[in-house]
């Protein structure tokens, strides 16, 4: 698999070619999720997901993380650079099945007018990398290799307003799924150990939080449909019946 930097990260992105506002991107975020079915719905709702945001010089210097450590939580601002063709005026929210519209400015979909992302993370700690440092992050809702804008400490006085209204997303979705797994998923899931020491816990975690469509997951189960969720190099099949997920096997692409 290739985990380069992609292309964008030595370009400058800009939302107007006179008087634009011009963005570089200081890194990326390297997340097990190589395609957008199974990435969870918010920032922060899957903390089994580690992910490692790598700096491009000279935001890879230690001083510029100084101080880092004495907060848990920080705000990722990305690039949504696998958001293709015209952001509208409206969009289908995934929270809603897909049966009705909202302003886009009513949602958090990647569609925008200009694509920027908001993921709250806890940090898990600074790296050394090369020369410099990485961090470590978990509870990421990004694909791999998203172009990191820039980073914000969570501020809890000034960042949580516990009275606050969400909208058509009141609340967290709850993990409505029982996870198992087939006697050949299990064997194949220990083989991977020594390289991705908790896939175990990734995928019960992804699966539990039921990654497909709502219009889909509102029906009646299909016990005889298999589904796939791309975890790193892996192929994660799975299929769902009377609201209990089985992982068949884990197959390398």
């Amino acid at each position: 698999m290739d985990r380069r930097a992609p292309a964008g990260l030595a370009m400058t992105m800009s939302t107007g070619s006179s008087g634009g506002v011009c963005m570089q991107p200081i890194g990326v975020v390297r997340t097990p999720f190589v395609e957008k079915f199974g990435i969870p719905r918010q920032g922060g709702l899957v903390d089994e997901v580690r992910a490692i945001v790598e700096l491009a010089p000279p935001y890879d210097r230690e001083e510029a993380w100084r101080g880092i450590e004495g907060f848990s939580h920080l705000w990722l601002m990305t690039w949504f650079h696998a958001a293709k063709g015209e952001a509208g005026l409206t969009v289908r929210p995934p929270r809603l099945g897909g049966n009705a519209r909202l302003g886009v400015f009513a949602t958090r979909a990647p569609y925008r007018p200009n694509p920027i992302g908001l993921t709250l993370v806890r940090l898990e700690g600074v790296e050394p990398a090369g020369a410099g440092v990485r961090l470590v992050v978990r509870g990421a809702d990004l694909l791999d290799g998203t172009p990191l804008l820039d980073i914000k400490p969570y501020v809890p006085y000034a960042d949580a307003v516990p009275e606050a209204r969400g909208g058509f997303a009141p609340e967290a979705p709850g993990e409505r799924l029982r996870v198992v797994w087939s006697e050949t998923a299990h064997g194949q899931c220990e083989q991977w150990r020594s390289v991705h020491p908790d896939l175990s816990a990734l995928i019960e975690a992804v699966l539990a939080r039921d990654p497909r469509p709502a219009y889909r997951s509102a029906g009646r189960d299909d016990p005889e449909r298999v589904y796939g969720v791309r975890l790193y190099e892996l192929d994660v099949r799975w299929s769902v019946a009377d609201g209990v997920v089985t992982v068949r096997e884990l197959v390398r692409v």
